[in-house]
């Protein structure tokens, strides 16, 4: 029997009903309670690491799941982090890029309702991921979330409440998991070893344009970041009249060594600055990097873990275009 390391980090699954909403209580050992039925399928390994809302989890958590998996890996077949859903995606990215290579399956999962609860997707998500982590063809990391199997790179929360809550964002899903067996339709296994990262720059910025937006916030958000991500409209539009200041803005960035990405704020199929004049204008400078199809969660996460490694533009410019875990398509 494959042995499974099951790691708690809290989350709904882990959720009772308290005085303000719920609020992550149940401990670990009260969770597997619920799904006494995996330990047929594994000998089974479990670690309390933590008991958050996924809304408080930080660059420095990961760092501690990420730490807690390498330290653990010899040990185990594959490992299985129970994770609230609002930032699953960026936690499935960023240990994507802190545990590289690797033959074994690390595998996120959570729940849109607590365990506990008569209606719940809980137990099935536990399961399944118990499975898939079980899977000799299962490697790197990923999500299983109601019945798939997505990269952790890929995937996205889209809905608040319904039960498929995650998509694949731009690519297919990796394997289906239907009656208890596992439907692989991308089959690629790491031959290893396992790569380990353990630093991570925090200071990356989001900005998403509107219309009307000054673009003197480049200026002040250039005093406080490494790495600035600017969501742009439509396959890759930004302001480019002179009088608006973005291109001049975005020069003054990247003059002062602030890595600056260009995405789409559209959800699906991703950018392509060289369509319009108004993407064309800011990609005439070569320093400036285009995400193409990439999820926010990745290209957060990645520049998270390019920066501490370098500062010179060409490394940035090759770690970042680097696949890792089907992160990118050109």
């Amino acid at each position: 029997m494959k042995r499974i390391l099951v790691i708690a980090t809290g989350g709904t699954i882990a959720c009772r009903e308290g005085k303000e909403g719920l609020v992550p209580e149940l401990t670990l050992e009260q969770l597997l309670n619920y799904v006494p039925q995996i330990r047929k399928h594994c000998e089974l390994g479990a670690v309390q690491l933590m008991n958050l809302d996924s809304s408080n989890m930080q660059p420095c958590h990961w760092l501690e799941i990420a730490g807690r998996i390498a330290e653990e890996y010899e040990k185990y077949d594959g490992f299985v982090v129970l994770h609230g859903t609002d930032t699953m995606a960026y936690t499935a990215a960023a240990l994507s890029y802190l545990l590289q290579e690797g033959p074994k399956p690390v595998v996120l999962t959570g729940a849109q309702k607590p365990i506990d609860q008569d209606i719940s997707d809980a137990r099935g998500n536990v399961i399944q991921s118990i499975l898939y982590a079980c899977d000799d063809r299962a490697s790197d990391v990923n999500f299983v979330f109601n019945g798939e199997v997505i990269a952790g790179t890929r995937g996205r929360k889209i809905r608040t409440k319904s039960f498929n809550a995650f998509s694949s964002m731009d690519f297919p899903h990796k394997a289906v998991i239907r009656d208890n067996h596992v439907v692989h339709y991308i089959d690629r296994k790491n031959a290893g070893p396992l790569k380990v990262y353990d630093r991570l720059d925090e200071k990356i910025f989001a900005l998403r344009l509107i219309p009307g937006l000054d673009a003197g916030i480049l200026e002040e958000l250039g005093k406080r970041y490494h790495g600035i991500i600017l969501e742009g409209f439509g396959i890759g539009g930004f302001p480019s009249l002179e009088e608006m200041g973005f291109r001049e803005g975005i020069t003054r960035l990247l003059d002062q060594g602030v890595v600056v990405v260009a995405t789409t704020q559209v959800p699906l199929e991703g950018s392509d600055l060289d369509v319009y004049e108004v993407g064309r204008l800011f990609k005439k400078d070569e320093r400036l990097l285009e995400a193409y199809n990439m999820t926010l969660e990745a290209i957060a996460t990645k520049l998270m873990w390019i920066l501490p490694q370098t500062r010179e533009w060409k490394e940035i410019h090759r770690l970042f275009y680097k696949e890792i875990n089907f992160d990118i398509w050109r």
